[in-house]
């Protein structure tokens, strides 16, 4: 039956592709997963250093700069669409009305959501990624681990990603939700430090195949690192890059994801005041710097250096195996958010320069 049937479509799809070679040749391309070079052109460089810009918002930008190269995306979110910056402006929504749309508004259905996200993968021909606030990842957790296991790639655009959220308060800031993602066998989480990493990030996500990729993207601004005095952003590709090294042998080595990279950055100008080489890791991705070879992690994370400090606005638990016995985790265990403005909110779960400098020092004596 199920010859006879491709027999069928074989011969369907022939007489389509003699009446229409483009249309044919482009979903060729689809169903085969080809996205050619053209998109990586429209890729956008912020290069406005200095000046700040939440991920989220580099994300949108992003999309919208691309997908007209790529027309195999497929967009959607669960009622969250301006805060998720998932939108694709000039593009109708799918529905009854528009089936050509490519953008599907799934109302507060983040399982629901996730689950067809898997149905599109496996059907073929389209990249779903699906939008939601991190702290809501937990309603998608049971797709997320059978999109794993059937090593299929659906992107997931976690936003409002720490208690960077502010007013909100506790159930809108995730803390435990980045570690608990991590333990989802073969899922890639990607946590870009600023505009340019999130570009960086888009094209990991959309080149990465035989697993689902999770974005963690900000709702707060954040400055946008000078690559001309930092490290290229394409050190993402790694899953963690030296963005700035000391002048000598580092003695200390700082740690961090996110908007927490730039807290890292001021912590280690602070130190190197002080005479103490400090080196400063981005480190967006787990999953990806597991991937790179000893020699590579090595030299990022040199063995001989055992003063480290790992920062980020969540729970510890998973930073051992990269601060060691004897580094610090600055971070947030034990307790949720708080209803404030973020700056307080920051301050007061320790996130500060001061913070930093104090537990540093500490280790190294």
């Amino acid at each position: 039956m199920e010859k006879k049937e491709e027999a069928k479509w074989n011969t369907i799809f022939k007489k389509y592709k003699e009446k229409y070679p483009e249309e044919a040749k482009l979903l060729n391309q689809m169903l085969s997963g080809k996205l050619g070079n053209s998109w990586k052109k429209k890729l956008p460089k912020f290069e406005n250093y200095g000046e700040a810009m939440a991920t989220r918002s580099a994300s949108g930008k992003v999309l919208n700069a691309i997908v007209s190269e790529i027309p195999s995306l497929f967009g959607g979110s669960a009622d969250l669409t301006p805060s998720n910056n998932t939108d694709l402006k000039g593009y109708p929504d799918f529905n009854l009305k528009t089936p050509e749309g490519i953008y599907v508004r799934y109302g507060v259905r983040e399982h629901a959501m996730a689950g067809i996200m898997n149905g599109i993968v496996i059907y073929g021909g389209l990249i779903p990624y699906g939008g939601t606030f991190l702290v809501f990842a937990d309603y998608l957790r049971p797709s997320i681990r059978l999109a794993s296991i059937s090593k299929i790639k659906p992107i997931y655009v976690f936003t409002h990603d720490s208690i960077g959220v502010g007013e909100d308060g506790p159930t809108h800031q995730p803390v435990e939700q980045m570690s608990s993602l991590r333990t989802i066998p073969g899922l890639v989480l990607i946590r870009p430090s600023d505009a340019n990493e999130t570009a960086q990030a888009w094209k990991f996500a959309l080149e990465h195949k035989g697993s689902p990729v999770a974005l963690a993207l900000t709702r707060q601004n954040l400055k946008i690192a000078d690559r001309n005095v930092l490290a290229s952003e394409e050190g993402l590709n790694k899953g963690a890059y030296i963005l700035k090294d000391s002048k000598g042998l580092p003695k200390l080595i700082i740690m961090a994801s996110g908007s927490e990279v730039d807290l890292a950055l001021q912590s280690a100008e602070a130190m190197e005041k002080e005479g103490i080489n400090t080196r400063v890791v981005s480190f967006p991705s787990w999953e990806i710097f597991e991937m790179q070879s000893d020699e590579y992690k090595e030299s990022v994370l040199p063995k001989s250096v055992r003063a480290r400090v790992s920062i980020e606005a969540g729970v510890s638990q998973g930073w051992e195996k990269y601060i060691g016995l004897d580094g610090v985790a600055i971070a947030i265990d034990g307790k949720y958010g708080s209803s404030a403005p973020q700056n307080i909110v920051f301050e007061k779960y320790g996130f500060t320069v001061e913070n930093v400098v104090k537990n540093a020092k500490m280790i190294l004596k």
